[in-house]
């Protein structure tokens, strides 16, 4: 199946043309990071007028980058939720007119399971089952994925997602937007690497949390202002990331022992974070599977990849249909106590 999809849940507006779930024919991202740093984050009024401007030339240049015709596509994606209302609205509806226009299906596609799903674009498929763990700026969700198109929701954050914090404590340090790459960046021009931050271990089950990470930071934060002993700004970095890595890595792997699955995936824009990558990959004795970084952002192959798994959510173009904004742990997922 070729599959024309399109992804607006937050700031970036993207398209691609994707065969079978598999194989990227094209993949164009037009991002707004530039837009937002101006004000260092997401306005999503902002957001959802980019889209509007970026969605129709991106989506044409897919088509052209793939050499594929309007007539030789099979279904029309858009992812439906989660995400900022306003930018959903913008992408889907678009999907929607293009396939009214040119009587083509349409297939509206969950964001979390679009991160997943973008392990199997132009690689060999994890086997399953597996434990999946989605970090971005939004969402810091833990699944069991029993089947193809099947999650179990284990656990998630209880506040702040990884990307999250991430962007907080680049604010608190100084840096720019998105706080992701300047964090880590910073971090690794650290000389002195002895200074350590609080782990939110959360024991006995799969949550996370952010919040109180944030914090201790501030108090460094201030802590350098006061005194010329505290930990420079390179070492508050370091240290920040190596917690946030040390939690992510050692509750993933601890699940995935626990359930006794066959592989261990990560997605999600943090998922292109260095050290986290190495942290999970020294731990696991599992196979791990990572997406490469331009396919850990938000993008709109991934979209295409998990469509193809679910042809019964197939509708007409003028069927009734909504966005879903809500986080996944509430949209109907099966969700562990």
């Amino acid at each position: 199946m070729r599959i024309l999809a399109i992804e607006s849940s937050c700031d970036e507006t993207a398209a691609a043309v994707v065969v079978d779930g598999r194989w990227m024919r094209s993949n164009v991202v037009a991002s707004q990071a530039e837009l937002h740093a101006e004000t260092g984050g997401v306005v999503p009024e902002v957001a959802a007028r980019a889209h509007l401007r970026q969605l129709i030339p991106v989506a044409r240049r897919a088509l052209r980058d793939a050499e594929c015709g309007w007539d030789e596509l099979d279904a029309i994606a858009a992812t439906a939720g989660p995400g900022l209302p306003g930018a959903l609205v913008v992408g889907l509806n678009a999907a929607r007119g293009m396939a009214y226009a040119r009587g083509l299906p349409l297939i509206p596609v969950d964001h979390i399971e679009g991160h997943v799903r973008a392990n199997w674009l132009d690689a060999d498929p994890p086997p399953l089952p597996a434990i999946a763990l989605v970090v971005s700026g939004g969402h810091t969700e833990l699944l069991l994925m029993t089947e193809a198109g099947t999650f179990e929701r284990l656990g998630g954050t209880r506040d702040d997602a990884a990307g999250e914090a991430f962007d907080k404590v680049a604010r608190l340090l100084g840096l720019g937007y998105p706080g992701g790459p300047e964090v880590s960046q910073l971090a690794a021009t650290a000389t002195e690497r002895r200074f350590r931050l609080p782990r939110a271990w959360l024991r006995g089950n799969d949550d996370f949390s952010f919040s109180g990470l944030k914090t201790a930071v501030l108090h460094a934060v201030e802590a350098r202002v006061e005194s010329a002993g505290a930990p420079a700004a390179a070492e508050i970095a370091w240290a920040f990331e190596e917690s946030v890595a040390d939690v992510l890595s050692r509750k993933l792997v601890a699940a995935a022992e626990r359930e006794g699955v066959a592989s261990v995936l990560v997605a999600g824009g943090v998922a292109a974070n260095r050290r986290i990558r190495e942290r999970v990959r020294e731990r696991s004795p599992l196979p791990v599977f990572i997406p490469p970084p331009a396919l850990c952002t938000d993008n709109a192959a991934m979209i295409g990849a998990a469509a193809d798994v679910h042809p019964e959510a197939m509708v007409a173009p003028e069927a009734a249909l909504d966005i879903d904004p809500t986080p996944y742990r509430s949209r109907g997922s099966s969700t562990r106590s």
